[in-house]
């Protein structure tokens, strides 16, 4: 027979389960030990004196070398706010143009979400985290396996972001393989990204002419033009230089049609250091700053103040085969370079931290990513861009990387935050209150457990357990954890997806590909 008296436990155990339980549940925003946009820049790769030099050498590029290739309308633009162009085609920015359109140009930006809890506020070394990139691929860790991305890839990809606390912001980080007219690519990809997330959104256009179509269905999912051009939520990753030293013309009028529709810019300059830009670290910094100034006259000719970021992206390459080294040690100290530059203007600037040359979620892709991410959040870089989930040196994207991305991007912020010293942290109460009498360790103490969440990051599928307690579990695989979080996220409806009866609208109005 079955005893049925109830097993007794003690107030001790009791005691215990309800502080794991506490401990368990999510953190408020207030308590939180990490947050969006915590204030970096204790890491300085260059000296002051460097920075200078790099400054005095962009400027000398600008104003020698000048850039080509600008649309008419650019050519207009630039000239009249005092640029000049020669007989050689080429544009070029006296110094004090420069420094009048530095005067004019934002030094605060604030990138709205579709909520106010997920606005990112750019100034000074506040750094955030986010997705980035155009792979063309989707990695499948199971079957280790690379196939063509598609927009339900994007829409999950969305979907995922907006679960991750650590994932501030979410630019389009793949291509829409399955839709071959750009046009419906370029606003699938908007639906597919918004209606997956109310996080801020980065996309590109692939022509000017599809900018008002891109701005009416955002204008329908605002409630409205006033409303969008109020908090604007998605942002034009625009490609306005095709390094070395040359405008993307189209680019440039796509720039043109997003800023008078009132959506901030990311002036990316992408150079690859030895191909399309120097080879060396100063190099490749030199000229990405010079495209990007030239970036901040054009922006600010056009309406001074509007929101621009300043996007210093260039990458690494191997010099022995001639793939991007996106993982390297160069690249992160390329970023966080960058990051230094954007602080010595005082402007707002992304830079690529965080992807991975290796084509899977293995420890050569743990090392690359959390190298380029923390040195570009310790530098103070407000956006770091390709930050979680790339992969294949920027050819593929997992899903599963990106959630295993919020435990090291958590690490990473960690970093930032950097060491409090003040008389609590200093802990020398504690210490007299452990050794005089005490129970000489700090273990289960009132100063360890009221700062055990406020002090600590605790890693959400990291796996922290002894070998006896790993093989009590099973053994549990950290990929198929990741596996078995996105499936249980893609399970459940998208919090963020739109309202019947805008989602009507939007659908009637464009052909819309996504069929959930």
């Amino acid at each position: 027979m079955t005893d049925q008296t109830p097993i007794k436990t003690s107030a001790r155990s009791g005691g215990r389960n309800a502080r794991r339980a506490a401990r368990a549940a999510p953190l408020d925003a207030a308590t939180r030990p990490i947050r969006a946009g915590m204030e970096g820049g204790r890491y300085k790769p260059l000296t002051d004196a460097d920075v200078l030099k790099i400054h005095e050498a962009a400027l000398e590029a600008l104003e020698t070398i000048g850039l080509c290739d600008a649309p008419p309308s650019g050519v207009e633009i630039l000239t009249g706010a005092g640029a000049i162009l020669g007989d050689d085609g080429r544009i070029r920015f006296p110094r004090a143009l420069v420094e009048d359109m530095l005067a004019k140009a934002a030094t605060s930006i604030t990138l709205f979400g579709r909520e106010p809890a997920h606005d990112l506020l750019l100034e000074g070394a506040r750094v955030h985290y986010g997705t980035a990139g155009a792979a063309v691929n989707m990695v499948e860790p199971d079957g280790r396996t690379y196939r063509h991305s598609t927009v339900q890839d994007l829409h999950d990809a969305a979907r995922i972001a907006h679960e991750l606390d650590n994932v501030h912001f979410i630019q389009r980080p793949m291509v829409c393989r399955d839709i071959t007219d750009n046009r419906e690519m370029d606003l699938n990809t908007i639906y597919a990204c918004c209606a997956g997330s109310t996080k801020h959104i980065g996309t590109s256009f692939t022509e000017p002419s599809f900018v008002p179509d891109a701005l009416e269905m955002l204008h329908m999912i605002a409630g409205g033009e006033s409303n969008w051009r109020a908090r604007p939520f998605l942002s034009n990753s625009n490609c306005f230089v095709v390094p070395p030293m040359k405008f993307a013309t189209e680019a440039c009028e796509v720039m043109e049609a997003c800023i008078r529709g009132g959506m901030p810019v990311l002036l990316l300059s992408a150079g690859m250091a030895g191909a399309t830009a120097p080879s060396t670290i100063a190099g490749a910094i030199v000229q990405a700053t010079a495209e990007c100034l030239a970036g901040i006259v054009y922006v600010n000719a056009i309406a001074p103040g509007h929101p621009a970021i300043f996007g210093t992206w260039p990458f690494g390459l191997d010099l022995r085969t001639g793939a991007m080294t996106v993982g390297s040690g160069e690249q992160a100290l390329l970023s966080a370079g960058c990051a230094q530059m954007h602080k010595f203007y005082g402007l707002p600037g992304g830079a690529a931290g965080g992807a991975s040359d290796s084509k899977l979620p293995d420890m050569q892709a743990g090392w690359e990513q959390m190298c380029s991410n923390v040195m570009t959040g310790l530098a103070g870089c407000n956006m770091v861009y390709e930050a979680a989930g790339m992969h294949a040196s920027l050819l593929g994207f997992c899903h599963e990387s990106l959630i295993l991305a919020d435990d090291l991007i958590g690490q990473a912020q960690r970093c930032v935050r950097g060491i409090e010293v003040d008389d609590a942290t200093l802990a020398l109460d504690q210490m007299r209150e452990v050794c005089l009498g005490g129970p000489g360790h700090y273990l289960g103490t009132d100063g360890t457990l009221s700062r055990m969440q406020t002090d600590h990051v605790y890693p959400t599928l990291g796996d922290r357990t002894s070998p006896k307690e790993w093989v009590e579990k099973d053994k549990p695989d950290l990929v198929e954890k990741a596996t078995a979080r996105k499936h249980d996220i893609l399970s459940r409806r998208a919090p963020s997806a739109f309202d019947p009866a805008t989602d009507a609208a939007i659908r009637a109005r464009f052909n819309i590909h996504l069929t959930v």
